[in-house]
Formats: C-alpha cells, sequence, structure tokens
C-alpha cells in the first residue's frame, strides 16, 4: 500500500485539499483487505472526508469493513498485525479499530472501522459521505466546522472531534431522512 501524501502525527489536525490519490490509496488498500478477510468481509468501502471530493481533510483515510457479526475480525487479528494492520480494540461501542501508520514516526495513515454490516453505524458512515457528496452546500458547512475546528485545536485531535460533533450528528439526521425518501422512491418505481 502506497502512503505518500497521507498520514498525520497521533494526535494531530491538519487539513489538506482533497487528493485523487486518496481514492486510488483507498482502493489499494479496499482490495488488500478483500485479500485477507476474504468471506468475512460482507462489503469495504471508503467513508469519512477523504471520500468525499469536494472538501478538506485530515491526510488519514478512513475505511469501513462490514462483517456479519463483530468478533467475525477477531480470528484475523494476527494475520492484518503481520500485514501492519493494528488492532486497537473497540473505540466505540459495537465497533473495532485498526489502524496502519508508521509507528517509529507515530503517524497514523488508515483508520480501518469495524462494524456489523447494514448496521446502523454502518449506514452512517455511507450515507454520510454518500449526502455530504451529493449536496456541496452542505459538505461545505461540514468543511467550514472542521477548518475552524482544525485552527482552534491543531495539536488536540480529542477537542477538534468532540467540536465537529453536534454538526455531525445533524448532518447524520439528515442524510439518514434523505436516504430513506431515496429508498421510498426506488420502492414506487419497482411497483
Amino acid at each position: 500500500m502506497e502512503h505518500s501524501r497521507i498520514g498525520l502525527k497521533r494526535g494531530m489536525v491538519a487539513l489538506m485539499p482533497y487528493q485523487e490519490e486518496w481514492k486510488e490509496n483507498a482502493e489499494s488498500a479496499i482490495e488488500k483487505l478483500k485479500q485477507l478477510l476474504g468471506d468475512a468481509a460482507v462489503d469495504i468501502q471508503h467513508v469519512g472526508s477523504t471520500a468525499i471530493s469536494s472538501i478538506h481533510a485530515k491526510p488519514i483515510l478512513d475505511l469501513v469493513v462490514g462483517v456479519r457479526r463483530l468478533d467475525d475480525i477477531l480470528p484475523y487479528v494476527e494475520l492484518l498485525k503481520q500485514h501492519h494492520i493494528i488492532f486497537r480494540g473497540e473505540d466505540t461501542p459495537g465497533q473495532f479499530l485498526f489502524v496502519i501508520g508508521d509507528f517509529e514516526e507515530d503517524t497514523r495513515t488508515h483508520h480501518i472501522h469495524v462494524v456489523k454490516w447494514n448496521g446502523t453505524q454502518w449506514k452512517h458512515y455511507i450515507h454520510f459521505r454518500d449526502y455530504l457528496n451529493t449536496y456541496p452546500e452542505k459538505a461545505k458547512l461540514y468543511e467550514d466546522c472542521k477548518k475552524r475546528l482544525a485552527l482552534q485545536f491543531s495539536a488536540n485531535r480529542k477537542q477538534y472531534t468532540a467540536g465537529k460533533q453536534d454538526l455531525i450528528e445533524q448532518l447524520l439526521k439528515e442524510a439518514d431522512e434523505w436516504k430513506l425518501k431515496d429508498d421510498t422512491k426506488e420502492k414506487q418505481y419497482e411497483i
């Protein structure tokens, strides 16, 4: 997996304009994960701000791996470690985190979130990405918030993340409602 122009020291915040290579790097990482995980991964997607082409983002790629049961990933922890994909445990309830990076330099290049496929967290990752890619004005609102917080908390990622939470929750609610309307329209056309 290539790591040029991605990566950030742990705990730091720095935003970069969208880079086309983020998409290419994510696709490469997804292919590698599919090879390693086989059928244990129902689906793997590039999510987070680096998957939203109109906004600045921290140069760390977020991937989400959907599994049938969360524990399905546990037999792969050692294999992933052999490929420099390090298990960090359950970072939030119902989600395991793996990271890739240069650990001697204390940098991270990828965050790999493992969640139940088609569960609430899976849908949140996908809906948020798709909604912000569909509505540039919403993406801009999110980007403005991120830029303001990045200036204020460049050396404190926890504060930066906490500062985005209310807006993320608002946008997630909108994204879920948008997706529900979209799915309802699709079902009407099928009838």
